[in-house]
């Protein structure tokens, strides 16, 4: 199920994979990937990102793509740049629409949606049974691009 994923790297970084996680269907989870993201220059870990290669109602609120980038390199497009290269794995899986989804108040996470290519679909209120609305957040931008 799981692909090689060496080639994940462009002029200015790499993602390492750090572990994959099976899926759960008890809790609605699809198997994943997870990588650090690494400069090319010097190794530094920049951040972190996740692909969630599958499909089903959770990845709609909860997105397909995950990312964070530590303060330190924050204002290099890392993000976006990450999610570039998610994209392409996710076409190996035969994957054919993501959905990346923030908060409506991050206008950093909405800039890197935008970024990689990704348009503005919904502000979607959560539904009362979905894990983040019982942590509190009420709504999240639903971001989408088709493959």
């Amino acid at each position: 199920m799981f692909l090689d994923t060496n080639d994940l790297r462009s002029d200015e970084l790499f993602l390492k994979l750090e572990r994959t996680s099976d899926a759960d269907p008890e809790k609605g989870w699809v198997p994943a990937y997870h990588f650090k993201i690494c400069l090319i220059e010097n190794g530094a870990e920049a951040g972190k990102c996740s692909l969630r290669a599958g499909d089903n109602e959770n990845l709609y609120y909860g997105g397909h793509i995950g990312y964070e980038v530590y303060e330190p390199f924050r204002g290099n497009h890392y993000a976006g740049k990450a999610c570039l290269l998610l994209l392409g794995l996710a076409g190996k899986h035969g994957m054919k629409r993501l959905y990346i989804t923030c908060n409506p108040d991050n206008y950093a996470s909405r800039k890197t949606c935008e970024y990689a290519g990704c348009i503005l679909e919904a502000v979607a209120d959560l539904p009362e049974d979905n894990e983040m609305y019982q942590r509190g957040e009420r709504k999240k931008c639903i971001y989408s691009i088709n493959l």
